[in-house]
């Protein structure tokens, strides 16, 4: 995306292990099911794995690196220096898993379909297309209408399929017929909603590239299903699955000493470091209501909550807070902004709230005295911005100061009961309530919600996903990411300069000044992240010592029995 690729041509990808043995069954565990064999499309459930491991892209990408690909389907890109087109020229040697040719009729075709029938992600993109056309037998050409450097590499991540596989038979339609790809593996078994089979093909057309050596390493590929975590954390105590991504901190620090497959060695944890940004994930304040217009309002909401309270109580310690969208990366802000990061941001400084340029906002750390410090702030700034205590509850113009916090799952209940819980001592009055996901779905979907709990999942190299997440069309347009609603001339105006930076400095100073900007708005009131991704794996299950930047990646690991 920015600079030179790290890798010389014919290199392989420096956190996998070209020698690695190949043999063996990996069995990951899942919740919930599957009732369609399509991952590219909105209608069904399909497993992940699909994507990853039986479809490819023209272009393959490095886990340790922000956004750099390497050819893949292509042997080659050509595109100029404003990137306004890309011309994809296809290996003549790449097949589809039934050993027939992948061709630039099956990209045009992939291409197109997936914009018109496929999951709606596909379409942001491609409303930037103006043209795609075959360039001889092996290129293909894409020209896109607007400038976005990110679009060529966008192009190159698109899923290849083969077109003769979908005449007869619709490709929105959900269904049990898998999808015929390029990929190492193709599926062998299916039992809807219970397991999916994937088998290594032997005459994979890929296998002797340098970017893929030391990666997809098992024969078998399978993927149980559970209906629970506790369930599938059984499944995995008793040798049942092979390797298990644990993100449950409590369990992490307690669910293991006890178990006999830890005692005797069977069963071994990894911690495996990564340099991913932290994401935002916490209580969403949806700004399109009145009572959250107010940024000290929403400051004093957020100064309640004491999350290294919950941090402790519930979690053992075990989460970093999230102390902005980016933390824990380059792109997180830090300190005053200055040089670049400071230049962007200054047309909009009088619009934005004070201190933003000097110092930031960052959610405050606790005190340990169950957060008397914070209420008391929260107090001083809800009166300053009208809301006055009448008895036991803060007042203005003759209403309450009351919302309702909608969340989904066990754990938000508890943590929207413990701030709920902390906001009675200011007398705001907030409600729980819990919403099957359905519910919680259509709702979310068209901002009819005060107050829900949120992830956003995001990258070391941002792009134009950020429209989506944060766009001011989202203020209004429903189905976007933009649950808080954000409007701000400063945010559209970050997104622009992060897509037109040319170079990796402008873009961090453009990233770092969005990172900013949203923390400053104080749309969201923070929770806590892991700080490296933590692995459980049956013995005999190894991995590369080097993790790439962007942590765990099952592909790389093998089976090497001891």
């Amino acid at each position: 995306m920015h600079g030179a690729p790290a890798l010389a041509p014919g290199a392989s990808l420096p956190y996998a292990a070209p020698g690695a043995p190949k043999g063996g069954r990996l069995v990951l565990g899942e919740l919930g099911g599957f009732d369609s064999l399509n991952p590219f499309i909105l209608k069904g459930r399909a497993p992940w794995v699909l994507r990853t491991h039986v479809a490819e892209t023209l272009l393959a990408r490095s886990w340790d690196e922000p956004f750099t690909l390497y050819g893949l389907l292509a042997e080659s890109v050509e595109t100029p220096a404003d990137r306004s087109w890309v011309v994809f020229r296809l290996r003549p040697e790449a097949r589809f898993s039934d050993g027939s040719p992948v061709t630039v009729e099956d990209v045009i075709w992939s291409f197109e379909t997936l914009a018109a029938e496929g999951h709606p992600r596909y379409r942001a993109a491609w409303d930037a297309v103006s043209a795609i056309e075959a360039v001889g037998a092996r290129s293909v050409r894409i020209t896109f209408s607007e400038p976005n450097r990110e679009l060529p590499l966008i192009m190159g991540l698109r899923p290849v399929l083969k077109k003769a596989a979908f005449e007869g038979r619709a490709f929105a339609e959900p269904g049990l017929v898998p999808v015929i790809g390029s990929g190492p593996y193709v599926p062998e078994s299916w039992e809807a909603g219970r397991q999916l089979t994937l088998r290594r093909d032997p005459d994979w057309w890929g296998a002797g590239l340098p970017i893929n050596a030391g990666l997809y390493n098992f024969d078998t590929l399978r993927i149980e299903y559970f209906r629970n975590t506790d369930a599938l954390f059984s499944a995995l105590a008793t040798g049942a699955l092979s390797l298990f991504h644990d993100t449950d901190p409590l369990r992490w620090a307690e669910g293991y000493d006890g178990l006999p497959a830890v005692r005797d060695g069977r069963l071994r944890r990894h911690v495996i470091p990564h340099g991913r940004p932290s994401g935002m994930e916490g209580f969403v304040f949806n700004t399109r209501r009145e009572v959250f217009a107010d940024r000290r309002v929403r400051e004093a909401l957020a100064l309640a909550f004491d999350w290294d309270w919950v941090n402790a109580r519930l979690f053992a310690g075990q989460y970093a807070r999230i102390e902005s969208y980016w933390s824990g990366s380059e792109l997180g802000w830090q300190g005053a902004a200055t040089g670049r990061e400071a230049a962007l941001l200054a047309p909009f400084a009088a619009a934005l709230p004070e201190g933003t340029l000097e110092r930031g906002w960052r959610p405050p750390a606790g005190d340990g005295r169950r957060n008397r410090r914070g209420l008391r702030r929260a107090s001083a700034l809800l009166e300053a911005a009208g809301w006055e205590l009448a008895g036991d509850t803060r007042m203005r113009g003759g209403a309450p100061l009351a919302f309702e916090i909608l969340v989904t799952s066990g754990e938000a209940e508890t943590l929207g009961g413990l701030w709920a819980g902390a906001l009675k001592r200011l007398g705001v009055a907030a409600t729980v309530r819990r919403v099957d996901a359905a519910q919680y779905e259509a709702r979310r979907r068209d901002y009819d919600y005060d107050v829900i709990v949120n992830r956003w999942w995001l990258s070391l190299s941002p792009g134009t996903e950020q429209w989506l997440y944060f766009g001011p069309e989202g203020r209004q347009r429903p189905g976007t990411r933009n649950y808080m609603g954000v409007e701000a001339p400063a945010v559209a105006a970050m997104i622009r300069a992060i897509l037109a930076a040319e170079r990796r400095e402008g873009f961090v100073a453009a990233v770092r000044a969005l990172d900013r900007v949203l923390s400053a708005g104080i749309y969201v009131v923070p929770f806590g992240h892991l700080p490296e991704d933590r692995v459980a794996a049956q013995a005999g299950y190894a991995r590369p010592e080097r993790a790439p930047l962007y942590g765990f990646r099952p592909e790389v690991w093998w089976w090497q029995p001891e």
